[in-house]
């Protein structure tokens, strides 16, 4: 076994032998890996509440019949998600034969190309039919760009982590989603205190989408001077590196790819049923998909923005808990409090119990649903990454978490619009619930990964 010492003058020292290969500041670390998921997940979030609120009038006819044009919005969300497999397996394969830098940097810039593309689009009304294929395409690019961006950024942060703070230093790239939701979220809410909704419909959604531009410069500029990771320099010298990293993942490491899988994807369905269908079923009425609970979107969006912060609170301490008692033992519970909390949240969210506009039930079926987020996807960071070995860590953990996108939330705002249509709002609650089971077998499966030799 080799060990690996990360020294106090910035250097590494590989089995006891002291080697020019400096790392890193923690400083660095954090902008490198928060800052681009932080830009990564705005772009995406700016899409999700998009296709909640606005591309039903823009890109379908929401006149005709509100709920269709809703679902089929909604359907477009689900694209990036079916996409992110396949950039998991580009971006994995070049991020372990070329090294995480390079890799991460283009999967930048792809998300960003495609999300400012959108912004420049025609509507339905002015070019028809052809204007919603080019959404599909680009927000298809969108996909393949975010499929190569957490497993790299969690990389960069665990792979120059000390070790006995892994789960924290992977808390950096978990808490660019709270970043990027609320800066996605605060600019619709101050685009939206200034304008009507004609006046949104109109120009208003297509300034998120255009802001990014600025922010994934700001990205490419941290990235760009960031250090290749120590542990993937090793494996370079120590010509570790193999020629086919997805061959090896799916010969290998097939089963630790399936618990990746299973252990993300909760994480995915709670985040969407969150900050997706909720917006919907908060802001409309029942003839159009809604709980009919009166709110208007700017007052959700601004209870979404407060409870965020509520996720990236407890991303942080369940990280700091999955260093000192183990990963498994945080997500045993986060999966079971899950499961209490799906059958009891519909409750929260029933208009004929609560009634309309009550600020106080929806806060805390927010809150609690964040809460319980950011303790289930904290130690993800870590965890996943740490099933892998370091040749193949790239493409391991990134298929698996993508896989998981697929699973657990490509569907979910529409499957939640249908279920809550057809079947009430407490059908969404067991929805919920099964891909909590889902994650608790996974984790029966799986073996505590705290004190693994990350170097191998």
């Amino acid at each position: 076994m080799t060990a690996v010492t990360l020294t106090a003058d910035g250097t590494t020292s590989v089995g006891g032998k002291a080697k020019a290969m400096v790392r890193d500041s923690v400083k660095t670390v954090i902008a490198a890996s928060m800052v681009g998921t932080a830009i990564e997940f705005y772009d995406f979030y700016a899409y999700g509440t998009a296709a909640a609120n606005y591309f039903p009038h823009i890109f379908f006819s929401a006149k005709d019949n509100p709920t269709v044009a809703l679902l089929m919005s909604l359907l477009t969300f689900a694209i990036a998600f079916i996409a992110r497999p396949l950039g998991s397996l580009i971006f994995g394969h070049f991020g372990d034969r070329m090294g995480r830098k390079t890799t991460l940097v283009v999967s930048l810039m792809t998300m960003g190309v495609g999300t400012f593309l959108i912004g420049c689009l025609p509507t339905y009304s002015q070019v028809g039919v052809g204007a919603v294929a080019v959404l599909c395409l680009l927000r298809f690019i969108q996909g393949i760009g975010l499929g190569g961006e957490w497993s790299g950024a969690a990389l960069v942060a665990t792979e120059n982590a000390p070790e006995d703070k892994r789960a924290l230093y992977g808390s950096f790239p978990e808490l660019g989603a709270p970043i990027g939701f609320f800066l996605s979220n605060g600019t619709y809410f101050v685009l939206e205190s200034f304008n009507d909704t004609d006046a949104m419909c109109a120009w208003g959604w297509r300034v998120p989408f255009l802001l990014s531009a600025v922010l994934v410069i700001i990205g490419l500029v941290v990235r760009v001077h960031m250090e290749e990771t120590p542990i993937f320099r090793m494996a370079q010298e120590q010509k570790k590196v193999v020629k086919s990293p997805l061959t090896e993942v799916f010969r290998k490491s097939w089963k630790q790819v399936l618990q990746a899988t299973f252990l993300v994807a909760v994480t995915c369905t709670l985040f969407y049923t969150l900050a997706t269908w909720s917006l919907a079923w908060g802001t409309k009425i029942k003839r159009e998909g809604g709980g009919d609970l009166g709110f208007t979107n700017q007052e959700y969006l601004l209870m979404l923005m407060i409870s965020i912060c509520v996720f990236a609170l407890f991303i942080v301490l369940s990280c700091l808990y999955a260093d000192r008692i183990g990963r498994r033992r945080v997500l045993m519970f986060s999966s079971c409090a899950l499961v209490v909390f799906a059958v009891l949240f519909p409750f929260l969210l029933d208009s004929g119990l609560v009634g309309q506009k009550n600020f106080a039930a929806t806060m805390v079926f927010l809150c609690l649903g964040f809460a319980l987020m950011g303790i289930a996807f904290g130690p993800i960071g870590a965890f996943l990454p740490e099933l892998f070995d370091a040749n193949v860590r790239y493409s391991g953990s990134g298929i698996g978490y993508n896989l998981a996108a697929i699973v657990g939330a490509a569907f979910v705002p529409t499957i939640a619009t249908w279920l809550s249509k057809n079947f009430g709002v407490h059908s969404v609650g067991l929805y919920l619930a099964v891909m909590a089971v889902c994650c608790l077998i996974a984790l029966a499966t799986c073996k505590e990964t705290k004190d693994v030799d990350f170097t191998k």
